[in-house]
């Protein structure tokens, strides 16, 4: 997503992919994340899901994942940071997201 795309396109897209979080980039930079809590957080204020961007809800403060952190490492740093979902990238490019669901999956069936 870009950070001008409306909540609207935001949550249809999650919808669609069955995701509970999206990357908000600029270009190939990371701008935010936009998850599941900050649309509640959007409809709790009232904002119109149509008018409202991305950026405007977007968490801001985003580390990110390597292709090759071990799990084990992203599942303390989400912890550390309070997120549950964390970008991977390849250079400056986001390749998916990793979230808390899937650590725990990892660590159930290793």
């Amino acid at each position: 997503m870009t950070s001008t795309d409306s909540l609207a396109e935001v949550a249809t897209t999650m919808t669609d992919h069955h995701v509970g979080s999206l990357a908000v980039v600029d270009g190939n930079i990371i701008f935010g994340i936009v998850s599941e809590r900050d649309i509640t957080r959007a409809v709790a204020q009232q904002v119109s899901p149509q008018h409202a961007t991305a950026a405007a809800f977007a968490s801001r403060h985003v580390t990110s994942a390597k292709l090759d952190d071990d799990t084990v490492d992203i599942t303390r740093r989400m912890l550390d940071t309070g997120v549950r979902h964390m970008p991977v990238v390849t250079g400056s490019t986001v390749v998916g997201v990793v979230s808390m669901r899937d650590l725990l999956a990892v660590e159930a069936w290793t």
